[in-house]
């Protein structure tokens, strides 16, 4: 099978959350193809930032993907809840508990995508055994917890670890973490399909210059997604 289309998925962790609705609905009318909702607790992740109710208030203003990345732990407790909220994609992390094919199974129960992330120290051999039943693998390519931070080198050879395991399945290969028009090509090449732009897109927060930034990120990754 051959490779996903490429997508960009803004992080509304870098919008102004004062005027939420307005955000999310610039990045839809700027080429967003996913909206990237990073869900952090204060105990799997030193930071804590929004939950279901978000995601209930933002479903309203796009029709785009949502997709809700969970920093949480344990997550499964809550799986139901960000479904009923209107997320289409629920990812995991396979750090946050001792039962990640379980977790799996009940994002789909829930007739929601199943993802699974997995953090720089954690090799992409974890995921082997449970990749028939992912529907979107996510590279952390910064240590989850906090936006605006600077990309780690090493995990371009982790994408490439991760889309060999894919090998033709249907599954998204996403990347979260510092990610500018300035690295989209090398991960494009490295086999990444989704980018999550957080600071690239939202810096500033003026919504005249989204549809620019994820332009740009997506001309520089299609130039060489092969």
């Amino acid at each position: 099978m051959s490779r996903q289309p490429l997508r960009i998925a803004p992080s509304i962790l870098s919008a102004d959350f004062a005027r939420l609705g307005e955000e999310v609905r610039a990045i839809d009318a700027g080429g967003a193809d996913y909206v990237h909702v990073d869900v952090m607790d204060g105990h799997f992740v030193p930071n804590i930032t929004i939950g279901p109710l978000i995601v209930a208030a933002i479903r309203p203003h796009t029709q785009k993907v949502i997709d809700c990345h969970l920093m949480i732990a344990p997550a499964d407790p809550y799986l139901a809840a960000f479904a009923q909220a209107g997320a289409d994609i629920i990812t995991v992390h396979a750090e946050a508990g001792p039962h990640l094919h379980r977790s799996l199974q009940a994002i789909r129960a829930l007739g929601k995508r199943a993802g699974v992330a997995i953090n720089p120290a954690t090799p992409v051999s974890a995921l082997a055994h449970v990749v028939d039943d992912i529907d979107l693998i996510l590279i952390m390519s910064v240590n989850p917890g906090f936006g605006g931070q600077s990309f780690i080198a090493e995990s371009y050879a982790k994408i490439r670890q991760a889309r060999a395991l894919i090998g033709g399945r249907p599954i998204d290969l996403e990347v979260d973490g510092g990610v500018t028009a300035a690295n989209a090509g090398e991960l494009a090449a490295a086999g990444a399909d989704v980018l999550v732009a957080g600071t690239a897109v939202f810096s500033g927060n003026d919504p005249s210059t989204y549809a620019g930034r994820i332009a740009a990120i997506r001309n520089a990754a299609q130039t060489v997604q092969v």
